[in-house]
């Protein structure tokens, strides 16, 4: 009962489709926002939106080690379950964290090859098999449509759901549609992206491409006191 409830506090439940998953099997994600806005924050959510459903959740971190992420996840989940009893929020942590595993790779020494390497052994141990991917760092330079692609295939053959955060840069101006730069070259890859724009004190949560995108859906900003997310400005 605590995980629906959690589910539905979710506020980018609004963006789910009727299986309940907000991309299509084999689709990509993207959350695009300058350093320190809240990349992670927002990715963390997504993942624990998709833990409380009982599904697989890989976390890759391109730049932080494994213990660091394990501290967002459990911070993120204390705000969401700060009103609730001590007592059924840490039986639904135990039961969410054998779906979640964590794996790190060097951002130059990350390849869907080598991705793909590693899940096989996972599988083939009986250790893990995802059903989600969160990839935290994702580079794009000359060589990120080929690595998407190579990605986008290894997502639709194993009918995976990929979610990537990406940096973007002050300096460098977004297309007249608003779509930052970095992405202009491989938004067609992806179905679904966010950005998270500082507007004062407050974090935007723009959605540039997919299901939100030019519609009434509610406005959604970031606390910047917990990183959640949530309807309306402070």
């Amino acid at each position: 009962m605590l995980k629906k409830e959690l589910r539905l506090q979710n506020p980018l439940r609004f963006m789910e489709r009727e299986n309940e998953d907000i991309l299509p099997e084999g689709g990509f994600g993207a959350v695009l926002a300058r350093a320190g806005v809240g990349k992670t924050a927002i990715l963390v959510q997504l993942a624990l939106n998709t833990l409380l459903k009982g599904k697989n959740v890989l976390h890759i971190s391109l730049n932080d080690p494994v213990k660091k992420v394990g501290l967002w996840y459990k911070e993120v989940f204390r705000h969401l379950t700060q009103h609730y009893e001590a007592r059924k929020t840490n039986e639904v942590w135990e039961s969410i964290l054998p779906h979640r595993f964590i794996m790190t790779f060097r951002v130059e020494g990350f390849s869907t090859s080598k991705l793909e390497e590693r899940l096989t052994d996972l599988e083939e141990q009986n250790i893990f098999s995802p059903q989600m991917i969160f990839i935290d760092g994702f580079q794009i330079d000359d060589t990120a449509r080929k690595s998407l692609s190579d990605l986008k295939r290894l997502a639709e053959k194993r009918s995976l759901h990929v979610w990537l955060t990406i940096k973007t840069h002050r300096r460098k101006k977004p297309d007249p549609e608003g779509m930052p730069a970095p992405l202009l070259d491989v938004v067609d890859l992806f179905d679904l992206v966010i950005q998270l724009q500082p507007e004062g004190k407050e974090i935007h949560v723009k959605t540039l491409k997919g299901t939100g995108a030019d519609s009434d859906q509610p406005v959604l900003f970031l606390d910047p006191a917990t990183m959640l997310l949530k309807k309306t400005a402070a």
